[in-house]
């Protein structure tokens, strides 16, 4: 064979093989996800009012998708025995928090071994499980971290309908389901290059069901219809691997979709998808979701980087910036101060207009979930399974108590009329086990009022 071909073959060969390596360490790039414009998709279905009680919570961080329930009153001392109202076994394992509407509990979790991903409903009073809804099975995606799951993703829920978000066969798909478990439509949103698997949770918007899709093929941002399941629009967005759910805010009565992550934070007309402004602030990946004052909002990330950033909600200016950083755990902004503990258990309390620090402690412990916020009060629960409660207050950290469940806890505490849930892996026994608890403090009732006795007089 003639010396020239082997050689070209042998060179060939040799840069197909470099390629293919390349491609296994650095993740092989795959073409732009297509956008799609509002007036290509747009959708004369129509979705139901969402309807909602106080008392609920209804999505990712709560009714203001910022971990704050204000007139709530949660509970300050709980263990496996005592404030317990119920528990709830939950198959497999998933970082989703639970979801909390009317009298019903949503938890979306995976059960590896057999790749189902699904959804459980339980009786929000007794913790009895109502139903249990298979969404995928098989062609799971590797998780590639141990912090990861193949259910990390918390349910939304408009009052009327569920809506769930899973990677599975390498792209993101929404399902939504009725109240009763039945599937109503379900969607690919786009494909997904995992590198530590997935975490964003859907987020509800009028018609629309928010979803983010950041990941090393081709990142991207979508809005789908919650009556038809249509994907209304869907921007591009960098080509990087993190997991921030998006948040929803309003500023001067003009909502805006903001996410960090890929090296940006990022503001987006949610009706339309079109980018307000984006400024180069936090690190290529982040986990926490922004929170907002009524001029500022906060995003804090991440790897390989470090960074908080304060930025003016209107122009997209950076207001401060300090080198202080929570990877996973949410940020929570309450009366001009931004509260955290970050993942190596230490809290802070910011002043929110300079980034100030009014005070630090450290807590102890390795931190994932978000903080949570009820009355005064913040809850905050490490990986071991430790709830700290503290005093949401700017003079010094004020611990109101400890509380251990289990030994194994990433989703995030939820506050849902003056009771707490969370969920609790443990595996004590020898075998990982997973528990929703509903934990309540008696309340004070009024004491009966006895009638009075009425003399009377009686004549002779």
């Amino acid at each position: 064979m003639n010396q020239a071909v082997i050689s070209t073959r042998s060179s060939n060969w040799i840069m197909f093989v470099v390629a293919i390596a390349t491609c296994a360490f650095a993740g092989c790039s795959s073409e732009p996800i297509k956008e799609i414009a509002v007036s290509e998709n747009s959708s004369s279905d129509t979705a139901p009012a969402v309807s909602l009680a106080e008392g609920d919570w209804p999505w990712w961080r709560g009714p203001n998708g910022d971990g704050r329930v204000l007139e709530a009153n949660g509970p300050s001392t709980w263990d496996a025995q005592k404030n317990v109202v119920w528990t709830a076994p939950i198959p497999g394992r998933g970082h989703a928090s639970p979801t909390v509407v009317g009298d019903k509990v949503f938890v979306a979790t995976a059960i590896d071994d057999e790749e189902r991903q699904i959804v459980i409903c339980l009786d929000r009073k007794t913790g009895k499980q109502l139903w249990e809804k298979d969404i995928h099975s098989g062609s799971f995606v590797e998780r590639g971290h141990h912090k990861s799951t193949n259910a990390s993703s918390t349910v939304a829920c408009d009052g009327t309908n569920l809506f769930v978000s899973f990677l599975n066969d390498d792209a993101i798909w929404l399902t939504s389901l009725d109240l009763d478990g039945e599937q109503r439509w379900q969607t690919n949103v786009g494909n997904f290059k995992a590198k530590f698997g997935y975490s964003a949770s859907p987020v509800i918007f009028d018609d629309l069901v928010i979803v983010a899709g950041d990941n090393r093929g081709s990142g991207f941002l979508a809005a789908v219809h919650r009556g038809s399941g249509d994907i209304v629009w869907r921007k591009v967005r960098p080509s990087m691997a993190t997991y921030a759910s998006p948040a929803v805010h309003s500023f001067d009565g003009k909502q805006q979709i903001l996410i960090a992550g890929s090296e940006i934070v990022a503001s987006y007309d949610p009706k339309s998808g079109e980018e307000n402004w984006k400024v180069a602030a936090t690190t290529e990946a982040c986990v926490g979701t922004i929170v907002a004052s009524d001029e500022l909002l906060f995003a804090s990330g991440g790897y390989p980087g470090s960074e908080t950033a304060a930025i003016d909600a209107k122009t997209g200016k950076v207001a401060w910036r300090i080198d202080q950083k929570a990877y996973v755990p949410s940020l929570l902004y309450h009366d001009g101060h931004v509260y955290l503990v970050d993942d190596n258990g230490k809290a802070y309390c910011w002043k929110a207009d300079s980034g100030e620090v009014a005070w630090r402690h450290r807590v102890g412990g390795k931190f994932s979930a978000s903080a949570t916020l009820a009355g005064d009060k913040i809850y905050v629960i490490s990986e071991a399974g430790l709830t700290t409660v503290f005093r949401a207050t700017p003079k010094q950290f004020e611990e109101i108590s400890q509380n251990q469940l289990g030994d194994e806890s990433f989703a995030s505490p939820v506050i849902a009329d003056n009771h707490l849930f969370l969920r609790i892996a443990d595996s004590s026994s020898g075998k990982r086990m997973e528990t929703i608890y509903c934990i309540a403090e008696p309340q004070p009732t009024t004491p009966a009022v006895e009638p009075k006795k009425v003399e009377t007089e009686t004549g002779e």
